[in-house]
Order: C-alpha cells, then sequence, then structure tokens
C-alpha cells in the first residue's frame, strides 16, 4: 500500500510545506539522505502553544508532537517532488518539548510523533530519537521535531 494511501485511510492530508522562518531552507538532500529542519506545532487551528508541566498535560504534548511529524511529512513531500511515496524510512527524530525544569515525560510527548509515523509507514517509519527538554520554543510552541529520511 502506498503511503499516500495508508495517510488518506487515517484520515490526514498533507498540508503545504511550512515556509522556513528565517534565513535557512526546509531540507538539506545530501544523496539519498534528507535532513529536515524543525518543524513547530501547528495545525489547522494554528499554533499549538503551552509548557509541558505547567499549562499542558501529556497528551496534549502528545497531539502537538503528532502535528509536527505531519509537518515533516510534508517537508518530505516537497523535497520529492510531490511524491510522498519516495520516502524509504525515517531516520532519526530529534524532539524539543517545552516544558518546565522539573518536568520529565519528554519521551512520552515525543511518542505522538513516533507512534503517528508507525502507524502511517509501518516498519519503514521505525527510527532512532531523542527527546529532550527546553525552557522555551518559537512561538511558545509546545513541540517542535527535525528529522533525519533516507528517500529514493
Amino acid at each position: 500500500m502506498s503511503i499516500a494511501s495508508r495517510l488518506a485511510d487515517l484520515g490526514v492530508s498533507l498540508p503545504d510545506a511550512p515556509a522556513p522562518a528565517a534565513n535557512y531552507v526546509p531540507f538539506v538532500q545530501v544523496g539519498s539522505t534528507l535532513y529536515v529542519s524543525g518543524q513547530i506545532s501547528n495545525g489547522p487551528d494554528g499554533l499549538v502553544t503551552g509548557k509541558l508541566g505547567a499549562d499542558m498535560q501529556v497528551e496534549g504534548g502528545a497531539a502537538a508532537a503528532r502535528l509536527c511529524a505531519i509537518s515533516l511529512l510534508a517537508q518530505v513531500k516537497a523535497a520529492c517532488g510531490g511524491d510522498i511515496d519516495r520516502l524509504n524510512r525515517v531516520v532519526k527524530l530529534t524532539g524539543f518539548v517545552n516544558s518546565t525544569a522539573d518536568f520529565t515525560d519528554q519521551p512520552k510527548v515525543i511518542n505522538g510523533a513516533s507512534d503517528f509515523l508507525v502507524e502511517a509507514l509501518g516498519d519503514a517509519g521505525r527510527h532512532a530519537r531523542s527527546a529532550v527538554s527546553a525552557a522555551s520554543l518559537p512561538l511558545g510552541v509546545a513541540v517542535e521535531i527535525e528529522g533525519i529520511f533516507e528517500i529514493k
């Protein structure tokens, strides 16, 4: 089954790839490796802001991380000339969680992205990962995730 079909079955429509907010590019391809810049938690209703451990719970953070994963796939699709099925596998994610100093469930938050990618891509969605805390993130968003992908 194609990636596009799996996403459709999940009711996910990839948005247009977000444009960079500063002096950087959204992705860089080196051979078959695609490096995608950090994608912030932004969805159809706008930015998902908040600080885990203060005004947001793990479930809300995981939902924000899922939105980041969808934006990552949108960037992959753009890098592949509109053909998401050129994605071979997710290699690594680095997730940043806007959280209080005593919040320790960053991995549970980033699971929102990891679980979605495995659901959407099967074994090709399994990846290496880091999940770290940040004192703050751009625009007050709850989560930012960058990714490394292998493409065909």
